[in-house]
Order: C-alpha cells, then sequence, then structure tokens
C-alpha cells in the first residue's frame, strides 16, 4: 500500500516538528530524540505511515546522538538515495510507502552488515512487543 497524501494532509496529520523532518528533511537535534535511549523489545514504524522499518534487535548505541540500527527489519520498505545537500554526499534514507524522510545510512557500523541506519526519532513510533 503506497500512501498519497497532499501536503495540507500531512500538515493536518503531523505535528510541526513531525512534518519538518518527515516531509521537509530536516534533522531533529543531536541527543534530543526520544528513542535514543529506548531499550524496549519491539519494531520501530515510520511516524507517517507506520510501515515496518527496524527491529529493537539490531538497534545499538553509535555515539551519534540519534538511534541508530545495523540493518532493517524490511529492506523493502526503505529506500536509499543519493543526498547532496550541504556541500556532503551521503545515503538518505525513505520510507518507500510514503516517501517521508528518517534520516541516512553510512558504512561505519557493526558487523555483521557494516552499516549505521542513522534515523531521527522524530521520523518513527514505536510498537512494543507483547511480553507474553
Amino acid at each position: 500500500m503506497v500512501v498519497n497524501k497532499t501536503d495540507e494532509e500531512w500538515k493536518k496529520q503531523l505535528d510541526p516538528q513531525q512534518y519538518r523532518v518527515l516531509r521537509k528533511k530536516a534533522t531533529e537535534p543531536a541527543f534530543t530524540g526520544k528513542y535514543l535511549h529506548n531499550k524496549e523489545k519491539g519494531v520501530y514504524v515510520c511516524g507517517a505511515c507506520g510501515a515496518e522499518l527496524f527491529s529493537s534487535d539490531t538497534k545499538y548505541d553509535s555515539g551519534s546522538g540519534w538511534p541508530s540500527f545495523w540493518t532493517a527489519l524490511a529492506k523493502d520498505n526503505i529506500l536509499e538515495v543519493p543526498d547532496r545537500a550541504l556541500g556532503m554526499e551521503r545515503i538518505e534514507i525513505l520510507c518507500r510507502n510514503c516517501g517521508s524522510h528518517l534520516g541516512h545510512v553510512f558504512d561505519d557500523g557493526p558487523q555483521p552488515t557494516g552499516v549505521r541506519y542513522c534515523v531521527n526519532s522524530l521520523s518513527l513510533d514505536f510498537k512494543k512487543k507483547d511480553s507474553k
């Protein structure tokens, strides 16, 4: 299911900070995100559409100031695109389902993948795993 909404619809759905990050590709300040230190078990989903993105099992402390993951839960739900903004060459990650900005992926992560998905907390929601 691909989500297509107008800019006005996104503004009504998201709070101003989420809108700025998810739809306008801003970055939340380092070390301020609500999921940076989250240690609960569960799944991180897109804050705009709810698509499953990352598992708590692959989250780690990269020291970067943003939630970091060494792999995606469902790589088909993430789109990687070149980002040459700010005079740097990076790879931006977007939710494939709704096109929302999530953050960036870098090649300085831990094994077994060697990658670091660096994600804005404002781009995510968290679905806690049932402890049954």
